[in-house]
């Protein structure tokens, strides 16, 4: 989603806001902007399109040491430059992710006051907000607007006669503070700041910061002083770095095996899972739980339909698992004993984090977070913690996110299943299992050059279809999902017993039907799926794991997957896949980092 980066420094910071926005870009956007005051003005640049096309617009030695920018991404009016942030009414400069809800109220009773506006944003009514009620403080004309904003927002606002000065505060969008040697800074991601500062400050909810020459205070939502944490994160500046790939999103489908062995170290011996990995409270919650209500959004929604499949089979616990835009509108009937889990790359997913405050006095036993990003709203407000320890995911198309979320809710699969009587033979050959993964992984990715080979065949397609069976059916969902993510070619995933009732009408010889083929006790039928296809003039791709020997009659659109598994085949089948969208993205000519329309971390409903 939208980006924001601000400073107050004892230097001139236009190249530390236009770095931080190139930090930010993963996250998806349409427009760029950045505001600065220099000698009593105030100067704004804006621009359609990339970061770069902003940069070019800024004079070389542009000064000015008070200053805020912001990527957007579209939500009220289309993507052009006067849409694009800041915005600005008089002296004041603002820059805003969220969505103000009640904008046009706001917008007619400024207009009926003699404000004009120059966009069709929900942001400027914060502009011209601040400004009719500036008399002088600044963060007393802030607070008074933000009390009659409904919505939610991260700001960061500056007045162009007080240049030292730079207020900020959230509610619903993150906003960290970074803190520099006498000069500080603000942004909707850490990543943004990591060349300046690793001290951060992350605002809770309602939480107000004032940025001034060298200080910096904190206000809680009443406007009382408060104090914070200061954290010290582990991330460099060069962890958002491609390194030697071509695109972000090859080098962290390559980063998969690093990335799960960071997932399990310390959490498993050669046999078993180690206790208390999900911290001192789990032992006796765990005891407790009989149902699991799982909430996520897009790939984390898949990794949450294999967790289903997992728990009720190996466990025998009953879980539900829900879109989180879905499940926080309807009325919900909770099971007794039922732990709520909620599965997010960034921990700011707006929907999954609003799910998970409502359920808060619904009688759930507990809530567990599994994220990717330890500081974020998610971990912060859940009981419970695994950390997926996946690393920066950049790409917009998620990967190692995936594999890593999959892994951790594996471990939380086996933790049950100790508590509930599970075999401890059982538990010992799927620690094994994990034990293996990052190797089998590796043997996966040797799989490249063939994917890469196999992958020319789409690049004129305009539809594909993606077949599965059990626990790989939300594998085939997640190809589907990534194939049309970044080669914007339509992809469907079906359970492979549906077929016969309405997607077969669509088979021909100009749809590519993938399949997602392990050896499982389903292989028979889903054989038996991919035949209807045969006899209807299909074309099938068909990722086959060791022993499935299909090779000969399906000549060269069989991928031989090397490596063998039990229960952490899903796992294992989803990096081929991975490969697959790549190479037809990149084959097609389409951005496969920051693909149209979409945005990283999805922080308004």
């Amino acid at each position: 989603m939208c980006g924001i980066v601000g400073a107050v420094a004892q230097r001139n910071v236009s190249s530390i806001l236009i770095e931080g926005l190139r930090r930010l870009e993963y996250r998806g956007y349409d427009s760029a902007g950045l505001a600065v005051i220099d000698g009593g003005e105030l100067q704004r640049y804006r621009a359609l399109g990339k970061v770069q096309q902003l940069a070019d617009r800024v004079p070389d030695g542009q000064a000015g040491f008070t200053g805020i920018a912001h990527t957007r991404w579209a939500t009220h009016g289309e993507p052009s430059e006067r849409n694009a942030h800041p915005h600005r009414s008089s002296r004041i400069a603002v820059v805003h992710n969220g969505i103000i809800e009640n904008h046009q109220q706001l917008r007619e009773e400024l207009i009926a006051e003699g404000y004009e506006f120059t966009s069709q944003t929900d942001t400027e009514v914060v502009a011209h907000l601040v400004e009719s009620l500036y008399r002088d403080d600044l963060f007393a004309a802030v607070r008074e607007a933000v009390s009659r904003l409904e919505g939610a927002y991260a700001l960061a606002i500056m007045a162009v006669d007080q240049p030292d000065t730079l207020v900020t505060c959230r509610r619903g969008s993150p906003l960290v503070l970074g803190l520099g040697f006498e000069e500080h800074f603000v942004a909707s991601d850490v990543s943004a700041l990591l060349p300046v500062t690793s001290r951060f400050i992350f605002l809770q909810e309602g939480d107000f910061a004032v940025l001034r020459g060298k200080e910096y205070f904190l206000y809680d939502s009443e406007g009382a002083p408060k104090e914070l944490e200061v954290t010290v994160s582990e991330l460099t500046s060069d962890s958002v770095n491609k390194g030697t790939f071509r695109h972000f999103m090859l080098k962290e489908i390559h980063e998969q095996s690093s990335a799960i062995a960071d997932c399990l170290e310390g959490r498993i011996t050669d046999r078993d899972v180690l206790p208390a990995i999900f911290g001192p409270e789990a032992e006796t919650l765990f005891e407790q739980v009989e149902h699991i209500q799982i909430v996520a959004c897009g790939t984390s929604y898949h990794a949450g339909l294999v967790a289903r499949y997992w728990l009720e089979d190996l466990v025998g616990i009953p879980c539900q698992v829900e879109v989180a835009s879905e499940f926080r509108y309807r009325r919900v009937a909770t099971p007794p004993n039922t732990l709520f889990v909620t599965l997010s790359q960034s921990g700011e997913t707006a929907d999954t984090l609003a799910a998970l405050r409502d359920i808060k006095e619904k009688g759930y036993v507990g809530s567990l977070a599994i994220c990717n990003v330890p500081e974020s709203s998610l971990v912060r407000e859940s009981d419970l913690v695994l950390m997926t320890r996946a690393g920066p995911e950049i790409g917009v198309a998620s990967t190692k996110a995936f594999t890593t979320q999959l892994v951790a809710l594996m471990l939380m699969v086996l933790t049950l299943g100790k508590k509930k009587g599970m075999d401890p033979a059982k538990i010992a050959a799927i620690v094994e299992e994990l034990n293996e993964l990052p190797r089998r992984v590796e043997k996966l990715l040797k799989l490249d050059a063939r994917i890469e080979t196999l992958a020319e065949d789409f690049i004129d397609k305009h539809d594909a279809l993606f077949l599965g069976r059990g626990e790989h059916y939300p594998i085939a969902m997640e190809g589907a999902l990534k194939l049309k993510e970044i080669s914007y070619i339509h992809a469907e995933a079906y359970p492979a017993g549906e077929l016969k009732h309405g997607p077969l009408a669509l088979v021909d010889a100009d749809m590519p039907i993938v399949v997602v083929m392990p050896n499982d006790e389903l292989l028979e039928k889903l054989h038996s799926n991919m035949e209807e296809v045969k006899a209807r003039g299909g074309q099938l791709y068909v990722f086959a794991h060791e022993g499935v020997g299909i090779a000969d009659s399906y000549g060269d659109k069989v991928v031989s997957m090397p490596c063998s598994a039990d229960r952490t085949t899903p796992i294992l089948s989803t990096i081929p896949l991975q490969l697959l969208s790549y190479h037809v993205a990149v084959q097609r000519g389409t951005d496969v980092d920051q693909p149209r329309n979409l945005a990283k971390s999805v922080t308004v409903e």
